[in-house]
C-alpha cells in the first residue's frame, strides 16, 4: 500500500499529485501551524500549479526522494498549496518573493516562522547546489542552524519582512490622472516593441491581451496608426507561432523565445478568454477576417476540450505527457509521413516550417531532438487542402498520450471565458458560442453561488468550496455584462449589479481600492490590494471599467463616484508604470472617452429593432446599450435602470434613444438616423 501524506482527500488536481510524495505534506489548515508551533519549527511553505513544468521538475527531483523528504520531514513542517486553488496565499507570498530576490515565479519556495511570516524566498531550488545555485539539500542545513543558532535574526527579518509588507500593499490616495498618461503608456510600449517579430520586449514573451484593448482604444481616440499596427501584427505573428496550437487551436502560456516558436506548452482557460477578446475587437477595428476566425478556433478549441460535461470550464492542460514536455504537440518527419502520405506530407513540410533534424531545442540542453513545432510562414493560400491536412493531424495526435487536465472549474476563469464566448457569439454570430457562454453561467449561478450573493472560488467532482475573491465577482460580473448585452435579457444585468455590489460590500477598504480577499475572509499576514495587470488583468481594474460601464446602463451615478475612488486609489502606481496597467487605461479611455448610451424600446419581432440591434453591437465597448421589448415585462430593467421608464416606442415604432458626453439627443425611428447620432461628435 502506497504511503500518503496529509493531502490526501483534497480536491485539487495539483495537490493530489503530491499526496503520495515522501514528503509530509499538509494543505493550508492550521492544523499545520499549530504543529509548527507546537514543535517549534519553520514551515516550508511551497506553491505551485498542475500544468507547472518546473512545478514537476522540482516535485521529481526533491519532493520523490528519500533523502531530501526525510530532512524536510525532520526539520520543517511542510505546507503545499495550490496556486490557482488559493490566489490570496499566493498573491501575498510571490510578493514577498519579489520584494526579497527581485523576481519571481513558480514554483515558488517561502521558508516562514509558524505564524506565517517569511524569512526567506526562492523560486526553483534543484535537489544540489550547481552554477552558483544553492541546492534543496544545502538550503535545509542552512536554515536549520540558522533556526537553531540565529533565532532573533532570522524573526527580525521575518518581522521587518511582514512590516514592509503591510506597508506597500495598501497604496495611498494619490493625484488624479490626467489625460497625457495616454501618451505615455503609448511611448513605453511602442519603445519596447518588436518590431520583427511583434510583442513588447524579448524573451520570454508573453501575449498580455490587455494591452491591445489599450492600444486599440488609443489608436482610435488619437488617429495614431502605430497603436493599431502594433496590435494587428503582434496578434498575426503569435497566431502564426509556435505559441499557437497549429493542430488542435488554443494558445500556449508563453513563448520563451523572441520568434513565438517555442513556448511552454501548458494551455490555461484564462488566455484562450483574454486572446480571443483581443482577436474579436483586432477584427472589429478593420473588419479583417484573419482574426475573427482566431477567435474561432479558440472557441472551437475551449468547447470540444475544456467544457465539463456540467457546463463549466476546466482550468488547463498540462505541458507535459509521458513525463516529456510538449511530447503531445511535437513531430518527427516519419510521423508526419505516417499520418498522411507523402504527398500530403511534403505539403505539411512546407507549410509548417519542419526540418529533419527537427526545429524544437530542449530547453536546458539546447540541442535538435528531430522534433518539430508546427508554425507558419502565413496560412496557405489552398486552405481546403491546409484544413484538411490538418484535421488528419488532429485525429492522429488523439491516439497519443494527452497531457492531464487540471478539471477543476474555477469562478473567475469561467467568468473571463462566459465574457469572451458571449462577444463572440455577438460579433460572429454563431448560436453555439452563446450556448456555451449561458450553460456556463447557469452552472455557476447553480453549483458556485451561495446566499444569493456569495461566490465560492472552486468546483471539483461536485463540491463547490473557498470563498470567492475579488477576481472571482469581477471577471464574473463583466461576463454577465457580455451576456446582457448580446441577449438583453435583464436577469442577466440584474446578475451583474448583484455581483457588483457584493464587491463593493466585502472587498472594499478606505483607501478607496478594493482587497483581493474579502474583508471578512482569512487573515494571512496582510491583506493586498492589487492593481497591476500582469497575467490576468487587476480585479480592480476590471471592476473600474464595470462600474463605469453600469453606471451609464442603471444611471447611478454613485458607481461612477466609487469608480473614481478606484482610480485614486491607484493612481500614484499607474502614473509609475503606466504600461503595466493598460486595463485601468482601457476603463478610463472609456470613461473619459466619445462613448455613449442607447436605448433601444420596440417589439422583439419588429425587423427594425433587430437591425438596430445588430448595428449597435458594432459600437460595444465604446457605447452601453439597453433594450425594453414591448411585450415583455419591463420590471426588473426598469428597477435596475430606473431612467428608461418612460422611454417608449413612439408612434406605435421602434424607437432609439440616444445619448452622448452626458446629454440626451432626441429619439429616432431608423437605423440611420440612430448610427448618425451615436457617431455625432
Amino acid at each position: 500500500m502506497v504511503a500518503v501524506n496529509h493531502l490526501a482527500g483534497e480536491k485539487s488536481p495539483y495537490l493530489i499529485e503530491h499526496s503520495q510524495n515522501p514528503v509530509d505534506w499538509y494543505p493550508w489548515t492550521e492544523e499545520a501551524f499549530t504543529r509548527a508551533k507546537r514543535e517549534d519549527k519553520p514551515v516550508f511553505l511551497s506553491i505551485g500549479y498542475s500544468t507547472c513544468h518546473w512545478c514537476h521538475v522540482m516535485e521529481k527531483e526533491s519532493f520523490e526522494d528519500s533523502t531530501v523528504a526525510q530532512l524536510l520531514n525532520d526539520f520543517f513542517i511542510s505546507v503545499k498549496v495550490d496556486r490557482e486553488e488559493r490566489p490570496d496565499i499566493d498573491k501575498v507570498y510571490m510578493t514577498v518573493c519579489n520584494m526579497m530576490t527581485g523576481s519571481g515565479g513558480w514554483p515558488l519556495t517561502i521558508i516562514m516562522t509558524p505564524e506565517k511570516k517569511p524569512f526567506f524566498a526562492a523560486t526553483y531550488i534543484p535537489r544540489e547546489s550547481r552554477f552558483g545555485r544553492i541546492g534543496l539539500v544545502d538550503l535545509i542545513e542552512k536554515v536549520r542552524i540558522l533556526w537553531k543558532e540565529e533565532r532573533e535574526e532570522v524573526n527580525t527579518t521575518a518581522e521587518n519582512t511582514s512590516a514592509v509588507l503591510r506597508e506597500i500593499n495598501i497604496p495611498k490616495k494619490g493625484e488624479a490622472v490626467d489625460a497625457d498618461i495616454f501618451a505615455q503608456a503609448f511611448d513605453l510600449l511602442n519603445g519596447t516593441y518588436d518590431p520583427v517579430y511583434g510583442g513588447f520586449g524579448g524573451a520570454p514573451k508573453f501575449p498580455s491581451p490587455h494591452n491591445f484593448f489599450y492600444l486599440l482604444r488609443y489608436w482610435q481616440d488619437s488617429g495614431i496608426d502605430r497603436a493599431r499596427v502594433m496590435t494587428l501584427e503582434t496578434l498575426r505573428q503569435i497566431r502564426l507561432g509556435g505559441i499557437f496550437d497549429q493542430v488542435g487551436f488554443g494558445f500556449h502560456r508563453y513563448s520563451t523565445d523572441e520568434k513565438w516558436l517555442l513556448p511552454h506548452f501548458e494551455k490555461m482557460l484564462y488566455d484562450q478568454a483574454i486572446l480571443a477578446l483581443a482577436y474579436l475587437e483586432a477584427y472589429q477595428a478593420g473588419g479583417d477576417a484573419f482574426y475573427s476566425s482566431v477567435a474561432k478556433e479558440i472557441f472551437d478549441y475551449v468547447i470540444r476540450d475544456m467544457t465539463s460535461p456540467e457546463g463549466g470550464f476546466y482550468s488547463a492542460e498540462n505541458a507535459d505527457s509521458e513525463g516529456s514536455e510538449g511530447k503531445f504537440y511535437l513531430w518527427t518527419l516519419d510521423e508526419i509521413v505516417a499520418a498522411l502520405g507523402e504527398a500530403d506530407a511534403g505539403f505539411a513540410q512546407k507549410i509548417f516550417n519542419l526540418d529533419r533534424e527537427g526545429n524544437f531545442q530542449e530547453e536546458a540542453a539546447k540541442t535538435n531532438t528531430g522534433a518539430n513545432i508546427l508554425h507558419l510562414a502565413d496560412l496557405p493560400h489552398d486552405r481546403g487542402r491546409f484544413d484538411s491536412i490538418r484535421r488528419k493531424l488532429l485525429a492522429a495526435r488523439e491516439k497519443r498520450v494527452r497531457p492531464t487536465k487540471d478539471d477543476k472549474i474555477l469562478a473567475d476563469w469561467n467568468g473571463l471565458m462566459i465574457a469572451s464566448l458571449a462577444r463572440g457569439a455577438m460579433l460572429l454570430d454563431d448560436s453555439r458560442y452563446l450556448h456555451a457562454a449561458e450553460e456556463a453561467a447557469a452552472f455557476i449561478i447553480a453549483r458556485m453561488l451561495e446566499d444569493g450573493d456569495r461566490l465560492l472560488h472552486r468546483y471539483r467532482e461536485g463540491e463547490a468550496s473557498i470563498r470567492g475573491n475579488l477576481d472571482d465577482y469581477a471577471f464574473l460580473a463583466w461576463g454577465f455584462i457580455e451576456l446582457y448585452e448580446y441577449t438583453f435579457m435583464p436577469e442577466y444585468l440584474d446578475m451583474a449589479v448583484r455581483l457588483t455590489e457584493s464587491i463593493l460590500t466585502y472587498f472594499s477598504y478606505t483607501g478607496g481600492g478594493l482587497l483581493f480577499s474579502p474583508i471578512d475572509g482569512e487573515e494571512i499576514i496582510t491583506r493586498i490590494a492589487d492593481y497591476t495587470d500582469g497575467s490576468l488583468p487587476s480585479g480592480n481594474s476590471i471592476v473600474f471599467y464595470n462600474l463605469i460601464r453600469l453606471s451609464r446602463m442603471t444611471g447611478n451615478a454613485v458607481w461612477e463616484e466609487r469608480a473614481n475612488l478606484i482610480l485614486q486609489s491607484a493612481s500614484n502606481i499607474i502614473k509609475r508604470y503606466p504600461h503595466a496597467h493598460t486595463m485601468f487605461l482601457a476603463g478610463l479611455q472609456y470613461a473619459r472617452g466619445n462613448s455613449c448610451e442607447v436605448v433601444l424600446a420596440g417589439e422583439a419581432s419588429d425587423a427594425v429593432l433587430q437591425h438596430m440591434i445588430h448595428e449597435v453591437h458594432n459600437y460595444i465597448p465604446r457605447c452601453v446599450v439597453l433594450v425594453k421589448f414591448s411585450e415583455k415585462s419591463d420590471q426588473i430593467i426598469e428597477r435596475l435602470a430606473p431612467f428608461v421608464r418612460d422611454m417608449i416606442p413612439r408612434g406605435g415604432k421602434t424607437t432609439a434613444y440616444v445619448c452622448r458626453k452626458n446629454k440626451c439627443l432626441m429619439p429616432v425611428h431608423t437605423v440611420d438616423e440612430m448610427i448618425h447620432l451615436i457617431k455625432s461628435t
